[in-house]
């Protein structure tokens, strides 16, 4: 099987600008992979924990203002390496990137201004402080009361943890609102907070009444 190019834009992502405007400053809700595939009920990725998370993630997203991004899993990895054994034993992934099954779920498409973050790695931490201006986040981070990123979605034991291990050893602050996070089952949701629990002060593992605040007031 050979490497496929990574499609071109969805119906649900737009464009992005030539000369995109800074970011604004301030703390920042990061929503990991609110994907056909692993929030649709009818997906074998589909998390039962999804819909429950998703409420969470709204209030915070309404809190952050647009200081929101929206990540996406593709399957654009190169078969030549582990990727192809992971997809010959998932083979129902293994669709183009453009398939619908990697949109994003229609209650999503509204959270964030930015066009969604792609990539086809589990975590999307590279991606994330391409587009955030980090250096000028790290500067203001004075703590976790501070954080720079508050880090939401789904799977909490796959995408969302492997997101926070690399911002961690970025060296960012980041707040997990484990609410707003949806694991593969409960077990493994719980499993996945209890690692990233282990990894302070980098991360702190909370609940979205305690993120909302970081959120509301970009200037502390």
């Amino acid at each position: 099987m050979t490497e496929r190019p990574e499609a071109g834009l969805s119906a649900n992502r737009a464009a992005p600008p030539r000369n995109r405007a800074p970011a604004p400053e301030g703390p920042w809700l990061v929503v990991i992979d609110p994907q056909n595939i692993f929030a649709a009920p009818d997906s074998p990725w589909g998390s039962p924990m999804y819909p429950a998370a998703f409420a969470n993630i709204r209030r915070l997203a309404e809190a952050a203002a647009g200081r929101v991004l929206v990540t996406r899993w593709l399957p654009t990895a190169d078969r030549r390496t582990s990727w192809g054994d992971y997809f010959a034993a998932w083979p129902f992934a293994d669709k183009p990137a453009d398939d619908p099954l990697y949109d994003l779920v229609p209650e999503a498409r509204d959270l964030s201004p930015h066009p969604t973050l792609d990539a086809p790695t589990f975590g999307k931490w590279g991606a994330i402080e391409r587009f955030l201006p980090f250096d000028r986040l790290r500067a203001r981070s004075k703590g976790v009361g501070s954080a720079p990123v508050v880090l939401t979605g789904v799977s909490t034991d796959c995408c969302v943890i492997s997101t926070a291990l690399a911002g961690a050893d970025a060296g960012a602050r980041i707040t997990i609102a484990a609410d707003a996070c949806a694991g593969s089952d409960p077990a493994n949701h719980a499993a996945a907070l209890q690692v990233m629990s282990l990894y302070p002060p980098q991360l702190t593992v909370t609940d979205t009444e305690a993120a909302l605040p970081l959120l509301q007031n970009p200037a502390s």
